[in-house]
């Protein structure tokens, strides 16, 4: 790789910023302390992509929105228009929202937590707390959309609105709806229910894992649970083998066969996705005898391009009568860890002549290219490589930009200068369990590489800003500039269980106000490199920097990476 060649991504933000009237060559002052950001620009380079073209016009990659998009849930009003949400924990705003009208082409179109009020006891939780597997639905009886979700700190909730592309409402918590992954199914007659995992009988697990599926009716009108809470599902489809985790769980009315789906095994390798069907939705149900409808776990772990983990499902049916599914999955390197998370893919729905539908059947692989005949792709996806660049004209943060635990809207400005990002170095450290000054963007390929340009003048030794790659509290790794005894200094730490050290170190002119960084990623390794002089020129911090550290194998969580600037004191 070219170190010393100029940025495309750079040279393209100095040309936005200039035909808007800014030019990003003028350097702008430095502020007391606070670091201000140019530009960001990001670039995947994933080898798949680049050796397998998409055939036809048709054909889309799996995932279909790669990254941590995990726990994903679909929902359609009826009216062609396709709604897609997933997970986001403690990142902040929360559950983003995507829009569709043909499974193929999907736009970001928002979060559906944007507020304080909605994200109560974020604080002090860890990366992977706060907001747990999201389900979004339509009912068409009140035309309104309901998200409803855990929050590990606080309980079960659900949010409303009738524009999905607007705001949603403040909570209402469901004391009554215990356990986690909570969904609604709005039947063909107008009543509701709530599904959802919980603890084994009586609170007795007979092993570890040994959980629940349980449900109860809900009055739209009141908002409140009516009736008693049923088990539908003890322990999982095959009780004997003491089957663990029967979680996200799902109910459809299809033809007046009411369908249960829901995941089996964790998250990890063994995760599945598992059928039951019968007459009610408040049961009884009987498995069927094919399952998993969806699973990796028999195949092998160092096939090519493997995908593993596969489950926690949806589905939606089109005005055509087919069906569609999304479900979470990860891509691991030689069968062994990745930075990218749980992320989402889509397939079609196959149906057994007896009335069974499923994903895959057992040693079938879940392809990397797929297709939906007859829907064309547009020039703007949400898959594949790409290229993103944040000049920071916009007088909001972009919805790709998220930050832990709160908006952080003291520690930040767009406006101070204009056209920049400036972020103050918080009594807060990317170490801690609450607000700090950190903006972050999910890692979507496993080769990327992403830089920014930085103006900052550390006032005292304590004080450094830079490029974070985070996976959480204990895992990152942070390239800076800070003060030294006699010149400011660009370092790499690395942070730990034991705190944050400093793995490579080196010297520049403290004169120089501005300062580029970034970061290059092979999938096992990263690059960290600096520049004094506008891109013009790249000077390694240290390479071969092991990738591993921040991957959810030695991490564990449930999110993936993420990557942006960040400004501390600490």
């Amino acid at each position: 790789m070219n170190y010393l060649s100029f940025s495309t991504m750079a040279t393209a933000a100095m040309l936005i910023a200039t035909s808007c009237g800014t030019s990003r060559r003028e350097e702008v002052p430095s502020q007391k302390d606070a670091a201000v950001f140019e530009s960001f620009s990001y670039k995947g380079n994933d080898d798949f992509y680049a050796a397998n073209p998409l055939p036809d016009e048709s054909s889309f990659y799996n995932p279909i929105l790669p990254g941590w998009y995990s726990d994903p849930t679909l929902c359609t009003n009826g009216e062609g228009d396709y709604f897609l949400a997933t997970s986001t924990f403690t990142y902040v705003p929360g559950v983003p929202v995507f829009h569709s009208r043909d499974l193929v082409n999907w736009e970001k179109i928002g979060h559906v937590l944007t507020r304080e009020s909605q994200m109560k006891n974020f604080r002090h939780q860890h990366v992977s707390g706060g907001i747990f597997a999201p389900d979004m639905k339509y009912n068409p009886a009140n035309k309104t959309y309901y998200m409803i979700t855990t929050n590990v700190g606080a309980g079960n909730f659900f949010v409303k609105t009738q524009n999905p592309w607007g705001e949603w409402s403040d909570p209402v918590y469901l004391p009554e709806v215990q356990g986690i992954d909570p969904s609604f199914f709005f039947d063909t007659d107008g009543r509701a229910y709530i599904v959802n995992n919980d603890d084994a009988p009586d609170g007795k697990p007979e092993y570890p894992g040994h959980r629940t599926v349980r449900i109860v009716e809900f009055d739209t009108a009141t908002e409140q649970c009516i009736g008693e809470r049923k088990i539908l599902v003890n322990k999982g489809w095959r009780p004997q083998d003491n089957p663990i985790w029967c979680e996200g769980p799902h109910i459809y009315n299809i033809d007046g066969t009411y369908y249960l789906m829901t995941a089996e095994g964790g998250t990890a390798i063994d995760h599945s996705e598992v059928i039951y069907r019968g007459k009610s939705p408040m049961g009884p149900f009987e498995p069927w005898s094919g399952n998993p409808i969806l699973t990796q776990r028999d195949l092998d772990p160092n096939r090519p391009d493997a995908v593993t983990c596969a489950g926690h499902a949806d589905m939606v049916q089109t005005p055509e009568g087919d069906w569609w599914s999304v479900f979470l999955a990860c891509r691991p390197i030689d069968g062994d860890y990745e930075n990218l998370g749980r992320e989402t893919f889509m397939l079609p729905v196959n149906w057994t002549e007896d009335g069974w539908p499923y994903m895959t059947r057992k040693g079938e692989a879940i392809p990397l290219i797929a297709s939906r005949p007859g829907v064309k792709r547009g020039e703007k996806v949400t898959f594949g490589n790409f290229e993103w660049t944040d000049s920071f004209m916009s007088p909001a943060l972009d919805m790709e930009w998220h930050t832990l635990r709160g908006d952080a809207a003291d520690l930040y400005s767009l406006s101070r200068p204009a056209g920049h990002l400036t972020l103050k170095c918080s009594d807060v450290p990317t170490t801690e369990k609450d607000v700090a000054a950190f903006m972050g963007r999910r890692v979507q390929h496993h080769k990327y590489e992403c830089e920014t340009h930085m103006i900052f003048e550390p006032s005292d030794s304590l004080q450094h800003a830079g490029l974070v790659v985070f996976k959480d509290e204990t895992h990152q790794y942070q390239l800076a500039r800070r003060a030294g005894d006699d010149f400011d200094r660009i370092v790499l730490r690395k942070i730990d269980e034991n705190g944050a050290s400093e793995i490579a170190s080196t010297a520049m002119e403290s004169d120089v106000k501005g300062v580029g960084l970034k970061v290059v990623s092979t999938g096992k390794s990263y690059d960290f490199l600096y520049s004094p002089d506008r891109g013009e020129n790249w000077i390694p911090v240290m390479t071969g920097v092991d990738a591993r550290h921040t991957s959810t194998a030695v991490a564990g969580g449930f999110t993936g990476t993420t990557v942006g600037p960040y400004a501390s004191r600490i």
